[in-house]
């Protein structure tokens, strides 16, 4: 198997090799540390699995996943990261992820999923088949957030975190007037008024887990 690691976090790179070289049936290893170098690296090359970080510099991990999907459907992409699965795990699948794990994974489970995307092409945990039971199940009643787009909800995330439209706009690589616009569109879709409520809301829905 040709692996890519796709992560900011140079530590963390270095210990998914380490792991990895120990495997008989993984014969590359590439990395990327951002979401540019991750495209430029699927573009130039054919890889079996791509382990992707949802939180990296520039383009969102989901605007990631989707591109990658765009240029190579076949290409099974596991999402592994910080984030708890009730937050980011369906939204992932539905873009075309072949599963998700939480950076908390042992390195036994992590090379398990990876085992099983590339010959089944999907690794499903039971937590994530739990979540992905409850959000079609779900009615009228979900939480406001589920109305959300997924920038809209990665935005939403950071105003609850404390951060500025400018200090968003910049992270995100979007012009101020488009963040704001976002911003907008997040108050009138869960009818909130302000920063603080959505502030309020983020945090009462533990959604920075």
């Amino acid at each position: 198997m040709k692996i890519l690691i796709a992560d900011d976090h140079t530590v963390f790179r270095e210990g998914l090799k380490r792991i990895f070289a120990e495997a008989a049936d993984i014969a590359e290893i590439g990395e990327a540390s951002n979401a540019q170098q991750l495209l430029e690296r699927v573009a130039e090359k054919r890889w079996d699995v791509v382990l992707l970080d949802i939180s990296m510099p520039g383009k969102s991990g989901l605007e990631v996943l989707k591109e990658i999907k765009q240029m190579n459907p076949r290409l099974a992409v596991l999402v592994l990261s910080m984030h708890s699965e009730r937050q980011f795990a369906v939204r992932v699948i539905r873009a075309g992820a072949a599963g998700y794990l939480t950076k908390g994974a042992a390195a036994k489970e992590v090379l398990h999923a990876i085992r099983k995307v590339y010959r089944d092409g999907k690794y499903i945990s039971e937590s994530v088949a739990e979540h992905l039971v409850m959000a079609v199940g779900q009615n009228t009643d979900r939480p406001l957030h589920e109305s959300l787009s997924d920038r809209e909800f990665e935005v939403l995330r950071m105003i609850g975190a404390g951060r500025t439209v400018s200090e968003i706009a910049e992270e995100l690589s979007l012009s101020v007037k488009t963040v704001s616009t976002y911003r907008t569109h997040i108050l009138e879709k869960m009818n909130l008024k302000n920063n603080a409520e959505l502030m309020l809301y983020v945090i009462t829905n533990r959604l920075l887990e």
